[in-house]
């Protein structure tokens, strides 16, 4: 089983509705119990592509997004 992105540093960003410190969406953390390992995968191929989008656009109260 493929573990979870999350920090603890649940944290979410207005602007982009992402958490600051998995860059997963609501949706995405609510529903990644039931995932399989594929839907999982897809999850952690998304934050992949989220977190240099993220570090290019600081978020506006001035907290890293680390």
């Amino acid at each position: 089983m493929i573990a979870s992105p999350c920090i603890n540093l649940c944290q979410m960003d207005p602007a982009s509705g992402l958490c600051r410190g998995c860059f997963r969406t609501l949706d995405e953390i609510a529903g990644w119990s039931r995932l399989d390992d594929a839907g999982r995968l897809a999850i952690l191929a998304a934050v992949a592509g989220r977190r240099p989008a993220a570090s290019e656009n600081p978020s506006p109260t001035g907290q890293d997004h680390d």
